[in-house]
C-alpha cells in the first residue's frame, strides 16, 4: 500500500539531458521511460506530479560565451573557472561591466560551498527542442492530467544569465534584483503537504542533489523522512559519480529512503 498523499518530483527530465542531447547523461533516457512506466502502471496512487525544467539563454555566466582569455577565445564546454583564475587574469567576463558581478559570484559560490563554477555546452535555450520534456515520459503526465484531471506543474528554472540555477528551490547565488533567484516558498509549502515525496530525475550528482539538499534545509527531521529517492531514475553526469555518491550517503545519513519506480508501489 502506498501512503495517503504521494508527490512525484521529477529534475530537469528534458531531451538535452537524455542520450543525443546538448549535454547528455548516460542513462537519462532510461531513467525516464521507467519514470514513464511507473506513472502509467500507479497513476491512481500518484496525488501530484513536480517537473522542473533548465531553462536558459545562451549568454549565461555557465555558458563558453560569458567568458574570454587574454586572446578573446572563449573555454571548452567543462572548463572550471575559479576566483583565483579569474584574479590572475587567466578569465574575464566578455563585457567589463560583468567582471565585478563574475568576480563576486565566484567568491559566494566558495563561501556558499556550493559547487565550482563549470562551463558547461549550451543546454536547454529557451524554445529549442532540448528543453523540452523527453517524449515518452511528457506522454506518460499527460494521460495522467487527462485521466486523472489534474495538473502537473512545470516549473522553470535558470533564466536569470548571472547565476547558476542547479536547484529548483532556489539559486548558487541570489541575485538581489530577481526574486526567481531567492528561496521558492510556494515549492517547499506544496512539497510539505504530501506524505512521500518521489524525487527522480537529471542529474544525480548536480540539480537533483542540490534540489534535495536544499529541499532538506527547510525541512525538518520527520519531513525528511518523507523523501524517497528513486535510485533506478536518476544518472550522475559522466566523470561526477562521486558527486552523486556523496549526496546519496549524505542525505540517507539525514533520513531520506531509498527506492525504486519497481518497488515502491508494491
Amino acid at each position: 500500500m502506498s501512503p495517503s498523499k504521494v508527490c512525484l518530483l521529477i529534475i530537469d527530465p528534458q531531451k538535452d539531458f537524455c542520450e543525443g542531447g546538448a549535454l547528455p547523461v548516460t542513462g537519462a533516457n532510461k531513467d525516464c521511460e521507467r519514470i514513464a512506466s511507473m506513472i502509467r502502471k500507479n497513476g491512481r496512487d500518484i496525488d501530484d506530479i513536480q517537473i522542473t525544467l533548465d531553462s536558459h539563454y545562451s549568454l549565461s555566466i555557465f555558458h563558453p560565451i560569458w567568458w574570454i582569455n587574454k586572446n578573446g577565445d572563449h573555454p571548452g564546454p567543462f572548463t572550471t573557472i575559479s576566483e583565483e583564475s579569474v584574479l590572475d587574469g587567466t578569465w574575464r567576463a566578455f563585457d567589463k561591466s560583468k567582471q565585478d558581478w563574475s568576480t563576486y559570484y565566484l567568491k559566494m559560490l566558495k563561501s556558499k560551498n556550493r559547487y565550482q563554477l563549470m562551463v558547461w555546452p549550451e543546454h536547454c535555450i529557451i524554445g529549442t527542442p532540448g528543453q523540452t520534456i523527453h517524449t515518452d515520459l511528457l506522454d506518460a503526465v499527460m494521460n495522467w492530467e487527462h485521466k486523472y484531471y489534474g495538473i502537473a506543474p512545470r516549473i522553470t528554472k535558470g533564466s536569470n544569465p548571472f547565476t547558476e540555477h542547479y536547484s529548483a528551490v532556489k539559486a548558487d547565488v541570489e541575485d538581489p534584483k530577481d526574486p526567481l533567484t531567492r528561496l521558492n516558498e510556494n515549492l517547499i509549502k506544496v512539497l510539505k503537504t504530501y506524505d512521500t515525496i518521489l524525487i527522480a530525475g537529471e542529474a544525480l550528482s548536480h540539480c537533483l542533489a542540490n534540489t534535495a539538499r536544499d529541499i532538506v534545509e527547510e525541512f525538518n527531521v520527520d519531513q525528511i523522512k518523507k523523501i524517497a529517492l528513486l535510485e533506478d531514475a536518476t544518472s550522475n553526469v559522466a566523470s561526477c559519480e562521486k558527486l552523486g555518491e556523496d549526496f546519496v550517503n549524505e542525505m540517507v545519513g539525514k533520513g531520506m529512503q531509498i527506492s525504486k519506480t519497481t518497488t515502491f508501489f508494491k
